[in-house]
Order: C-alpha cells, then structure tokens, then sequence
C-alpha cells in the first residue's frame, strides 16, 4: 500500500512537471497545453510498457544495464521475431523511438523535429490498433506534430520535456490496477475538464456517480459483453463499468462529437487495459448520424450526456421517416429565444432506448426535472418505460454532485429483463459540501455510495429514502418516478389515560384563556392610541 502511495505520488510529480515546463515556454493555460501533456505522458506510458514487455520475453533486454541500447544491437529478424511475441495492447517501438534514444540526441540541431518525427513514426506503424476514426472513416493517430504549439524555443523545450521522462519509470506500476490508473488519469486531466464555455457535456463523470451506476448495473457475472457510451467524454462511466464486469470480459463501443474527448478517452483505455476497443472510438455526432458499422442494440449502456444544447441547425433533418422510430415521443422544437437551451438530452435518452438489447441494461444521467414533468417528450418517454416494462429504477442523486453545474441530477436505470417492481431512491440529503475552486461540490462518502448501491440492488424500502413500487403505481402517480411522490405521511400516536387527557386538555384551556385576556388587553391599548391621535 504504502509503495503504491509512492508511486501515486510520483506520476502526479511528473505531471506538474510536466506543466511546468509548458508554463515556463509560455504555455500555461494555453489551448494547446492539454495536447502536449496528455501526447507526452501517453509516449512515455507507451515507451516504459513496451519496455517492461520485451524484458519480460528477453532475460538479455532485462539485464543489460541499458536496454535501449542493447535492443538497437539486435538484427532486422530478431527485432522482428521479439515484437512478434508481444500482445496489441503493447505499442511497437524501435530503438530510435525510446526515450533513452532521445535523450542522448537532445544537444543535436533540430531536436525538435527528432522528436515530432519520432512521436508520428511511432503513430504511423502503431495506427491500425491505436487510431480514432472519425464518422468518414478517417483516422486520428496517436500523436501530433508538437513542436507546431510554440512559435519559438522549440529545441529547448522538447529537451526540457525530455529531461523530466527520462528521470521517471513506469515500470514498477504496470501490476496496479484500475483505481491507480483511474486517480491518475483524473489528476492528469484536472486542469482540462471542461470546454470553453461549458456549453458540452463535462468530460470527466464524478467517479461516486460512475461506481454507483456501474455497480447497480452489473450485480453478476457476465461475459463477450457489448459495452456503450452514445456521449463518451473521456471514458470514465465506461472504465468503471469495464471494470466491474472484467477489462477481458467486454468490448467497448463509443461515440462522441468532441475530437478532444476522443483523445482523452482513447488514453483512459491504454491505461486500463482496454486497447481492443479503441478501434470502436469514434468521433461523430451520435444524434445526426448514429455510426452505422457499430452493432446496432447492446448489452449495457451508460451516458452522461448533454443536457441543453443548440442543435437547431440539424434539427428538421432528424424529423424524418428514417428517425420516427428512434426519436418515438418527438424532438425539441427550436425555441424563439434561447436556442442553446435546447433539450438535446431528451434525443440521447430516446436513442439509448432504441439501441438497447432484448436483455439489456442501461444508466443514464438526467436532469432531475426529468423524472416528474407532466407534459411533452419528458412524459412519453417515461411513459415509454413504463409501458414497456424496461424500468429498474431511478436514484435522485444530491445537489452540486458535478461541480461545474447547479442542475439537481439523477440517474434512470433501464433493465428490460425487470417486469416487477421498480426501486426509487432520494439521495438528495446524503453527502457533504466541499468547495472544489469557486465552486461548491457536494462529495459522497463510501459508506453512503454503499447505502445506496445496496439498497437499489436489494430494492429496499427505507423510510423517507427509498420506496419500491410497481408499474401500476408508477402509472397511477402520473408516471412520477421521484421517491418523494410515493413516501407515506406518518402520524405518530401516543397511548395516554383518561386522567392525563383531562390533564392536558386542562392546559390548553388556560393557555388559550391568557391568550385571549392577553388580546383583549392589546385592542384596548389600540383603541386608546387611535383616539389619542384622532383628539390631536
């Protein structure tokens, strides 16, 4: 534990030296930074795993005191005949690609453009297993040209960087496993959480959200599962969820309109072991053109997506035949003012429902105003839920669990297997506020996360938390689905004898009769002052 401590807290000193560097060419808050950061650390993580595995083929590599070097002695078929054995979720790389490699060329002319060429060769021969593809079918590799982000200093600064790596290993963390690697790509990704604006969705899901849904969603074993985000962000409903059903037991399905997201996504899943499924990231807009090559329902679906957005100018196209199915209860009309208000969210919901298996499971993150609207799309697609019977239950999380929105959230879990009784949960009042910069964020302690995960998989009904009813119910509350709808009002009775009814019934007269003394006297007062100032 305590090494596992050490190391934390030496990949998080690599990343704010990382950042320092930038700051100190000018690039500390820049657009551009995150790019640099997140392309560097990935190199590096790349660099040391690829590392760690030939070692482990090759007693050679593993005691030579330079590997690096004694790899770059080996000839065209026994570099070949190495890397053959090595699994896809490891980059090949050449003695030219290493770091150490790098870092004995850093005084040479042109260092800058040694390493650009270096990170775009590495992309290049590694694009088949580690390339994005865009909705054309385009792929987006590994790594830019990074030297094109400073106007000047470029040699410099890439030596800087390079001098931070070469100090640091990730060798010794490689058998860590998913909380680790989820602390870190967490810290990594701080600074860079949210677009300009703030007008997207956040692209890092709160991980007591993520544990809770991935938890609820998968209470048995399961294998050659399909796993989907329709709004992925960064990855992190999805890296829980894998990671409860098994990292091998699953393949992962994505799309997502923000390229900057992709990016960070396809990181999270080299960190966690899930390289086989970034051939399925793909950027695009899930709403106006759904990837087709994807399977078309899955097994498990999870989303956070976003809640209001302008997407009026595609708006009238998805009003159309080929639509009316997926979007059955309707699309937003664009609104006279306003128009970045646009419930787009209500289409991610609409879409999940249509992409779900016969037997699938689904969670998704909704405003809470959802659950209770009595009118338009928000109402038939509840209606839809319930009709179907595909409803498991809904969670009604506390205030400022994001910190970057005030919007009051819970979470719909979709079970189509579920033809009984559905578990309402209001977990509004659990949590503590911390302040997370200027803003306040309310934070869940593991025993509550565990209160409520227990009681939804258990569907229990505790008293002004969580109520369990049945379809019928739901139907009868309008198709409410907030717990508070459904709490029983309690009237506490106290069994007393005659004498002491008597008793008290005693007091209540007295005080009733001073109270009334008491306002007698008060309008005689009034009455006197009124005609004291009609007098004068």
């Amino acid at each position: 534990m305590t090494e596992t401590v050490e190391f934390e807290a030496k990949t998080k000193a690599l990343i704010d030296d990382l950042k320092s560097v930038c700051a100190n060419y000018g690039l500390g808050n820049d657009g551009n930074e995150f790019k640099i950061i997140t392309q560097v650390f990935l190199y590096k993580f790349l660099n040391d795993k690829f590392a760690h595995e030939i070692k482990q083929l090759d007693k050679r590599l593993a005691k030579a005191d330079d590997w690096a070097d004694e790899l770059a002695k080996y000839n065209d078929d026994e570099y070949d005949f190495l890397t053959m054995q090595l699994e896809e979720s490891t980059a090949k790389l050449k003695p030219e690609h290493t770091i150490t490699h790098l870092f004995q060329k850093q005084d040479q002319p042109g260092f800058a453009k040694l390493f650009d060429d270096t990170l775009v060769d590495i992309a290049t021969s590694n694009s088949d297993i580690f390339s994005v593809k865009t909705q054309g079918g385009i792929k987006i590799t590994l790594f830019d040209r990074l030297s094109e982000y400073l106007h000047e200093d470029q040699d410099a600064f890439f030596k800087a960087i390079i001098n931070k790596l070469v100090n640091f290993s990730f060798e010794h963390i490689f058998h860590e496993k998913f909380d680790f690697y989820a602390t870190i790509f967490e810290y990594l990704i701080k600074d860079y959480n949210t677009n300009s604006g703030g007008k997207y969705a956040e692209y890092f899901t709160p991980h007591a959200v993520s544990r809770i849904i991935a938890r609820c969603l998968v209470n048995e074993k399961v294998k050659n599962v399909t796993c989907y985000d329709p709004s992925a962000g960064s990855g992190t409903l999805l890296m829980n969820l894998a990671h409860v059903i098994g990292e091998d037991k699953c393949t992962i399905y994505t799309q997502d309109i923000s390229q900057k997201s992709s990016g960070l996504l396809r990181l999270n899943l080299i960190l966690n072991n899930l390289v086989h499924s970034i051939q399925n990231i793909i950027k695009g807009n899930t709403i106006s053109e759904p990837y087709p090559r994807h399977p078309k329902t899955f097994d498990y679906i999870v989303s956070n997506p976003p809640f209001k957005l302008d997407f009026s100018d595609y708006r009238d196209d998805l009003d159309s035949k080929t639509n009316h199915e997926r979007f059955f209860a309707g699309i937003p009309k664009v609104p006279k003012k306003a128009k970045d208000k646009m419930a787009i969210y209500q289409l991610f919901l609409q879409h999940i429902i249509h992409s779900l298996g016969d037997k699938g499971k689904a969670a998704i993150v909704v405003p809470t105003g959802f659950i209770t609207a009595q009118s338009g799309i928000d109402k038939k697609i509840r209606q839809q839920m319930v009709e179907q019977k595909m409803l498991a239950g809904v969670v009604s999380m506390p205030g400022n669990i994001f910190a970057n929105t005030g919007t009051n959230v819970s979470i719909v879990f979709l079970d189509k297997e579920n033809k009984k009784d559905v578990v309402l949960i209001d977990a509004s009042n659990l949590g503590e506020t911390v302040k997370e910069g200027k803003n306040q964020k309310t934070v869940l302690s593991k025993k509550e996360e565990e209160y409520i995960m227990s009681t939804f998989n258990n569907k229990k009904a505790e008293d002004d938390f969580s109520v369990v009813v049945s379809y019928d119910d739901i139907k009868a509350k309008n198709y409410s689905l907030s717990a508070g709808q459904y709490f029983e009002v309690k009237i506490e009775y106290v069994d007393i004898t005659q004498e002491e009814f008597e008793e008290k019934m005693k007091g209540v007269e007295e005080n009733l009769n001073g109270l009334f003394e008491e306002s007698k006297s008060i309008e005689v007062e009034i009455m006197k002052t009124i005609q004291n100032l009609t007098y004068d």
